[in-house]
């Protein structure tokens, strides 16, 4: 190892990387607890109450029950005035504990079993979203402290390489969506979110680490913060609208403990015009980078080839969105393809095809 490099700080940000992992993957296991059993727990008190008033008007309710069951009687032996009106209010109490009073069991059944009382654990299921917050933000401080100490032992800004990128790029992602979810309601997205970031964080560490190492000299720039830094923010938030593409596409409409197309629209919508200025930034500030570097603002390496592509194609979906009213399922699919371009110029462009830009140093 270089002797610039600091050795232990080194090993200390793999470790943390490591440890990062698995409380992605734990909080995932959480947030699908979450959104499988405590949503329904939630909603199961109302939907028996719901259930209960068609079960008193398919009786016609407990007077109108006793009503009849008299005038049945009356019919049969002739019975007296009296004697039917005592037969309508015994009638009545035995349909309030026939009808009416089965109804409300059952609401109070539905309601109990909701709550833990037939042996659902929905104590710890109501805790599991809470819980995986909490490791979401811990997985989160770790993935920073990997990136910190990384840079640290290197002496440079922690981007420099294919592996650091991705874990940047993780730590974006899982940063968007907590943030997001300090002032909206979009916790449902966390097992998605965390699975991808995980799986990010587990390939980075097994197929593209590499040793901590000086700048190259290409990358030695300021640019790198500038540059750099705008298209690992645009990426993170490019992410959490491409998850909420991913569920658009695979919700049906019984699943029930999956939010609303219209809410996963409007969530994938925000971050694609938050992150969408800050990847024009990032390309422009690229160009800027590539003048002071080789001479010249654009020179249709892939890399610029494949990141104006993807402007294009973000620009094609919220176009599409403000003028002709585009929503719904062909919006989403505009915003997935826009993301698969994304992937492929940050990881498919490094890895399978080379150019100026070829310094990811995949082992």
């Amino acid at each position: 190892m270089p002797a610039e490099v600091h050795p232990g700080l080194a090993a200390l940000s793999d470790q943390l990387v490591l440890v990062a992992v698995l409380c992605y993957a734990v909080a995932m296991i959480g947030y699908a607890l979450d959104l499988a059993f405590a949503r329904t727990a939630e909603a199961s008190p109302a939907e028996a109450g719901a259930e209960a008033e068609p079960a008193l008007a398919a009786v016609g309710g407990p007077a109108d029950a006793g009503e009849a069951a008299a005038a049945a009687s009356e019919a049969a032996s002739g019975a007296a005035p009296e004697d039917v009106r005592d037969g309508a209010a015994a009638a009545t109490a035995a349909g309030d504990g026939t009808a009416a009073g089965t109804a409300t069991r059952d609401a109070a059944a539905g309601s109990g079993a909701a709550s833990g009382a037939d042996g659902v654990p929905s104590g710890w299921v109501l805790r599991a979203g809470p819980a995986a917050v909490a490791l979401s933000w811990l997985g989160f401080a770790l993935n920073l402290g990997s990136l910190l100490t990384r840079g640290l032992a290197a002496g440079r800004w922690p981007w420099g390489n294919m592996y650091e990128f991705v874990v940047a790029m993780c730590l974006a992602a899982m940063g968007a969506f907590l943030l997001m979810q300090l002032r909206h309601p979009v916790r449902f997205l966390g097992a998605f979110v965390s699975a991808a970031v995980a799986l990010g964080l587990g390939y980075a560490v097994h197929s593209l680490h590499v040793d901590a190492a000086p700048a190259m000299v290409a990358l030695n720039s300021y640019w790198i913060a500038i540059h750099v830094s705008a298209a690992i923010i645009a990426s993170g938030l490019f992410i959490v609208a491409g998850a909420c593409g991913v569920i658009f596409l695979i919700r049906h409409d019984a699943a029930d403990h999956l939010p609303s197309r219209q809410e996963l629209e409007r969530v994938a919508h925000r971050a694609i015009v938050i992150g969408f200025p800050i990847w024009t930034f990032a390309v422009v500030a690229g160009a800027l980078w590539a003048d002071k570097a080789w001479g010249r603002y654009w020179g249709w390496d892939p890399k610029e080839i494949w990141a104006f592509i993807t402007w294009i194609v973000y620009a094609g979906y919220l176009h599409a969105r403000a003028t002709a009213g585009w929503k719904g399922r062909a919006a989403m699919i505009v915003q997935l393809v826009a993301f698969a371009c994304l992937l492929f110029n940050l990881i498919g462009v490094n890895i399978f095809i080379g150019g100026l830009h070829s310094y990811a140093e995949v082992p």
